[in-house]
């Protein structure tokens, strides 16, 4: 009998006032009901506002290091379950295990980074033109956060809004998504034990149109934080700043690997398999173009597909590639590799759903490798959430960066190349919030700022490290005369 989870709501864990619940399915096995959440109502979620209001002003007079001791013991008891939050996060989202426990550890890290970053808060003195006065600045909480987040990365995410949230003194709210909520739960868990007091930090689930459109636009919250498709986002961006919230939205990604002809073929192959493969390809940074030279597009090609076609796909807790979240995701990549045949592409690995005893249930599609692909396609053009590459040949590097882009979004953007000065032009050209060289588009350090520019972004803030708490707090300026 699948668990009943309950809202957590000024330090209580609450059913909602509709008295419904919804079922996570396990994307491996539809047939299973991994557990059953809260299906709340707009009044849970001005409930959970409510809460955070009331308990913002003692949280924010909490020294910092003791908000950071609270943060590094939650962080610590999270590490202490990581086996269990791995299998969670497995259960309901779909990911393989080495990965499931790399975003775990990644939370973990996120936890105990900010609990140190809450000591270093402060600001800064400067030189007044008077006598007798100090100038100095120092930052202060904002108030009520609302984060509203994913299931592709149901709990780094939250994770790396919450902590800087939490660091620098304000409440907070969260909605997490609705196909993975676990592991969120399991982060609430760890809090309430390390002291969290009540009511800074509160969880409902369900609906976007109830819960999160009442965290969006409420008069309790101050700040709104977003990940999710750039559709919804720009709703939420529009919402929140005609409310007169400080907001940030991470959306979409089309990214590039611009593979040169001074690269390594099998090893910029290598590159673009894990970058567009990896997580079954549901990240908002992974690969979903190769841009490669014509001297080099032949071997690169064969290499991918040979790549491709070797990875073992099954249940994420024994296999290396497991299945799409939902009926729905899968039906969506499915349609994008149809639409690619039709203008014209060939699909030079995968393109459908994979056979086998493993794969008999669950919503998996196979590795796709797509060539003959021009630059205005729709595969081209438009995100598709799957384990898709599509290659795009040109004839020099000039094309090869123009390609790279010529989209609508500027997320992440890799080039792989053996010419520095190739390299350079890359870093100083590419229209990415994220570049790296000789490296894969997917994978973030924690320490250092996040976010992507046009559709990708609302380029307001950056998620992560100093710039992920500068979202957090606001600057006030004083004069102090003696």
């Amino acid at each position: 009998m699948p668990v009943s989870k309950q809202n957590y709501v000024n330090g209580e864990w609450v059913s909602s006032d509709t008295g419904e619940t919804f079922d996570v399915k396990n994307p491996a096995n539809p047939s299973e009901t991994v557990a059953k959440y809260q299906q709340s109502s707009r009044d849970d979620a001005a409930d959970a506002v409510a809460a955070s209001v009331a308990a913002q002003d003692e949280w924010a007079n909490t020294p910092g290091p003791e908000r950071g001791r609270i943060l590094h013991q939650a962080g610590t008891t999270l590490a202490g379950r990581k086996d269990e939050l791995t299998t969670i996060l497995v259960e309901e989202e779909g990911k393989a295990r080495p990965e499931a426990a790399g975003e775990v550890q990644r939370a973990i890290d996120i936890f105990h980074y900010f609990a140190g970053k809450a000591s270093d808060l402060g600001g800064t003195v400067k030189g007044a033109s008077g006598r007798d006065t100090t100038l100095y600045t120092r930052k202060e909480p904002v108030g009520v956060a609302a984060l509203i987040t994913p299931w592709n990365y149901p709990i780094a995410i939250p994770a790396w809004k919450l902590a800087p949230a939490l660091a620098a003194g304000n409440s907070a709210v969260i909605k997490p998504a609705s196909a993975a909520p676990g592991v969120v739960l399991a982060i609430t868990e760890a809090l309430d034990e390390a002291g969290l007091p009540d009511g800074v930090f509160n969880v409902v689930t369900g609906p976007g149109s109830s819960v999160g459109n009442e965290f969006i636009t409420s008069e309790g919250t101050d700040v709104v934080s977003f990940t999710g498709s750039g559709q919804v986002g720009e709703m939420v961006y529009d919402q929140a700043t005609d409310a007169g919230k400080r907001v940030q939205t991470e959306m979409g990604g089309k990214n590039p690997t611009l593979v040169t002809d001074s690269a390594d073929p099998a090893k910029a192959a290598e590159i673009v398999a894990t970058g567009g493969f990896g997580t079954t390809g549901q990240s908002c940074t992974a690969c979903s173009r190769a841009v490669v030279h014509e001297d080099v597009y032949d071997e690169f090609v064969d290499e991918l597909v040979d790549a491709a076609e070797a990875i073992d796909i099954g249940p994420g807790l024994d296999h290396e590639m497991g299945p799409q979240v939902s009926a729905n995701e899968l039906e969506s990549t499915l349609e994008y590799i149809d639409i690619a045949r039709d203008e014209g592409a060939t699909v030079a690995a995968g393109g459908g759903k994979p056979t086998g005893e493993a794969v008999e249930t669950g919503h998996f599609v196979e590795p796709t490798v797509l060539t003959d692909v021009d630059n205005d396609d729709t595969i081209a053009c438009e995100e598709v959430f799957g384990p898709v590459v599509a290659v795009i040949k040109v004839s020099d590097f000039d094309e090869g960066l123009h390609v790279a882009n010529d989209v609508e979004y500027g997320l992440s953007a890799s080039v792989v190349t053996d010419d520095h000065t190739e390299a350079k032009q890359f870093i100083d050209k590419a229209e990415a919030g994220v570049v790296k060289v000789n490296e894969k588009t997917t994978g973030l350090e924690l320490h250092v700022p996040f976010g992507g520019f046009k559709r990708s972004s609302s380029e307001t803030w950056r998620e992560q490290g100093d710039e992920g708490l500068e979202f957090y707090t606001i600057e006030k300026t004083v004069y102090d005369n003696y």
